[in-house]
Parts: structure tokens; sequence; C-alpha cells
């Protein structure tokens, strides 16, 4: 018998010919993959958390989150916790702890939560400025209740869009194709240094491969503005909009810089809009000087520091252009 499988050797094998998977060229490079997850996985696992939540009828949900500030603060998703009553974290050692909602934003799907349970370590939050698509990015998380579960892969597309659970456009979306599932929304995104980058947010259903997180930079603007304020303040104009194409001609004869705008469907006759003159179905061309194409350029144009101060907005009525002067006021809570 030892004759045949003899026989089946290439030619020229010894016993001391190197063909162990060890010495494939690739294995090197395998194996710096693999430290590199693990090393990652390391170093933010101990600071996930599994989020359990119950609301006053006792029905309840699972997300995940992470420990940011050495005081307790925790990361998630807004959708993870909203209209919580009850808010309980599993740490990666098996403690239980209570957790209060400090503070959530539906518009960019971020919320920040405080806990007591302070002998953990914290997450280091890196930058999602300097990102790059193809780097690696690893997910950490409790997909389905299973809890602290890795899954790994490349930053797929940046800048993406995406509508949030209030209709507003959130910007500067990661795409990634490390596999995220129910359970791993509010989970870090980290790089191959253990580093946050994102906070893991959605899936395409029925998609592989398509997965999403809020850039870590945008959390940390976020995160700021509700410990600060208690919320993010935004401007407010007091108008509901929709995305609408405009007509060739008019777009010919104004020399105008999109061939789209955005139409105020219903304008609050006592907001800033109303007060200004707006009128349903006005199409915003322009605000403050920039170009207004769609939904979620008007959202960026309206930010805190433009409340109180004079904006002048470039429309178009019917088939003619008319120039008016919006004052935003704070957006209502």
């Amino acid at each position: 018998m030892s004759d045949f499988f003899t026989s089946l050797r290439a030619p020229g094998w010894t016993s001391s010919s190197p063909a162990s998977f060890d010495s494939h060229p690739d294995t090197e490079l395998l194996d710096a993959y693999s430290r590199a997850v693990t090393a990652a996985v390391d170093r933010v696992s101990p600071a996930v958390v599994k989020i359990d939540t119950r609301d006053g009828r006792s029905r309840g949900g699972s997300g995940s989150g992470f420990v940011f500030t050495p005081d307790g603060l925790v990361l998630t998703n807004s959708h993870v916790v909203h209209g919580a009553k009850h808010i309980s974290l599993t740490f990666l050692d098996g403690i239980t702890a209570s957790a209060v909602l400090i503070g959530d934003d539906p518009d960019t799907d971020i919320a920040v939560l405080r806990t007591e349970h302070l002998l953990v370590p914290i997450a280091a939050l890196g930058s999602s400025k300097d990102l790059r698509v193809g780097q690696l990015a690893v997910a950490v998380g409790n997909p389905f209740g299973f809890q602290f579960s890795v899954t790994a892969g490349v930053v797929s597309a940046l800048g993406r869009s995406m509508q949030g659970s209030s209709g507003r456009m959130m910007e500067e979306i990661i795409q990634t194709d490390a596999a995220l599932n129910p359970g791993n929304s509010g989970g870090p995104l980290v790089d191959s240094g253990g580093r946050v980058i994102g906070v893991n947010t959605a899936t395409i259903m029925g998609a592989q491969g398509l997965c999403f997180a809020i850039g870590i930079d945008t959390a940390k603007y976020i995160a700021g503005q509700i410990l600060q304020h208690g919320h993010v303040r935004r401007s407010w104009i007091g108008i509901a909009v929709q995305n609408v194409p405009l007509p060739r001609r008019v777009v010919y004869e104004y020399k105008l810089a999109a061939d789209s705008g955005v139409m105020a469907t219903s304008v609050d006759p006592d907001g800033p809009a109303g007060r200004a003159g707006m009128r349903d179905g006005d199409i915003i061309l322009r605000f403050s000087g920039e170009t207004i194409s769609a939904i979620n350029e008007l959202h960026k144009a309206l930010t805190a520091d433009r409340v109180g101060k004079p904006h002048p907005v470039l429309l178009l009525r019917g088939v003619s252009l008319v120039d008016l002067t919006v004052i935003p006021s704070p957006r209502p809570e």
C-alpha cells in the first residue's frame, strides 16, 4: 500500500520537500491578516456591550454599543434605545448593569447612554475623515443575540447617503462588506488598530455585502451636541419638502446649475419660510448662495449657526424666479 501512495507523488518529491501549507507563499499574508483582525478585536471587545431594552408594556429589543469615556458614556444607535423605559447592558465578562439614556438624535441614528459600571477599558475613537476604500474593517456586536460576534471585511465605499428613521437624509455613511445583522446595530466598526471608525447602523434586507455605518466623526459631533445641549441644535424654516425635477426649458432659460430642486409641499404659515412669503409648490433652487438640488443639500444648509440670521433663498414659482429672505429659527423639539 505504501508503494501505491509513493507512486502518486510528484516527480522529484522527497520526504523533505517543502509541500506543507506553512510554506505556501500566501501563508505569511494570511497570518498577518489574522493577526490584524485578532489584535483589533482584542483591543475593542472589552468596551463592547450588548444592549437589552424594554418599554412600558414589557416589549423588548436588543442591540449593541460601546463605552467611549472613562465615566461610563456609551455610544449606540438611536433606533436601538429610542422610547425605551429600561435599558440593560451586558459586558464581555458577563457583568450586567443598567444604563440611562442621556439623549438621542433620530436624524443621524446616534444615541448616548450612561452606565455606572466603570471598570472596563474604553474604545479608542479614530477618525472617518481619512478612510480609504479597501482598508480593513472589523465589526463587533451581538447579531440575533449571539453575543460578541466578530465579522471582518473592507471599507467598500465612502460618502454614502441614506434615509434615517426621521426621514432626514444621513450623510457621510460608510459602506462595508463586514457582515451585519439585527443586533449588530450600535456596535463599533473598527480599523486594523482597533480604533472605532464607525457606528454600525443598517443593512439592506435581501442583499449581501451591503452594510452601513455612521462615520465616527459624525457620531462624535452628535454626541458632543447631546452632552452639551441635551439635543442636536439645527435651524428650521417650517416646511415639508420633496425632490422634484426641473423643466428642461427652465433650466436652459435661467442657466441653472442643477436640473432638480426641492419643492415645498407644505409651508407652515407661522414658520420662518411662511413669514418670508414662501408658498406651497415653490421650488427651492438656492439657499444662502448654495445650490439646492436635493433634500439632503437643504438639510446640510440648515445648520445651527444660521439661526436668527437672514439668508437669501432663490425659488422657482411656476416659471418665474422669486427671491426671498428667510431667517431660520431653532428647530422645535
